[in-house]
């Protein structure tokens, strides 16, 4: 079996160190000098997509698409999500609104047609962040899970470091289940 994941998310959040750190092949990655005020966060930046792959028991595997975080490569959004069955959401903790980055991402796989996928949010940076409270996404992420209920509109929410394969791990695992429980629940049809 073949799953394939989308990492999408704000610049910077860690996206393409998250499909490195699982990748069980070298990283395909189309990273270039950042040229704008990107540099002045990080050297490189994605354009296109990385590619990854992790390799799991019995012959299956997650094929992992990092999107580029840039507003100006959001075409780029749709076509890699068209491959993909889930979504991994990757927020910045310490970015300077990341209620704003969750909604706007969330809006923007909304409106994506009427095929929903199951997403889960992987905060990163909470050590960066310490006195901003996790449960400040509740408030945002309530009234999306109410908005539907099925378990491809119910997005939830998961601290993580993007270097640590455990932490990513476990949250590649939270949406892997998202997606059986997704696959097998046929009846139940969204209402978003």
């Amino acid at each position: 079996m073949e799953s394939r994941i989308l990492f999408l998310g704000p610049v910077g959040a860690g996206k393409t160190t998250a499909v490195r750190t699982m990748s069980d092949i070298p990283v395909v990655d189309t990273d270039v000098l950042a040229s704008d005020e990107v540099r002045t966060m990080k050297a490189t930046t994605t354009v296109a997509m990385d590619l990854g792959v992790m390799e799991l028991d019995g012959g299956d595997r997650i094929v992992l698409y990092g999107a580029p975080g840039q507003d100006r490569f959001d075409f780029m959004w749709n076509i890699l999500l068209e491959q993909c069955d889930g979504v991994l959401l990757v927020l910045d903790h310490a970015a300077a609104d990341p209620l704003a980055d969750l909604r706007r991402y969330h809006d923007a796989l909304m409106r994506n047609g009427a095929k929903r996928r199951p997403m889960v949010v992987g905060v990163t940076h909470a050590d960066l962040a310490p006195q901003r409270p996790l449960a400040l996404y509740d408030a945002v992420l309530q009234p999306m899970r109410a908005r539907c209920g099925c378990v491809a509109c119910t997005p939830t929410l998961q601290l993580m470091d993007a270097r640590s394969r455990h932490d990513v791990r476990a949250v590649l695992v939270t949406l892997a289940a998202l997606l059986e429980v997704s696959q097998r629940a046929t009846t139940r049809r969204c209402n978003a």
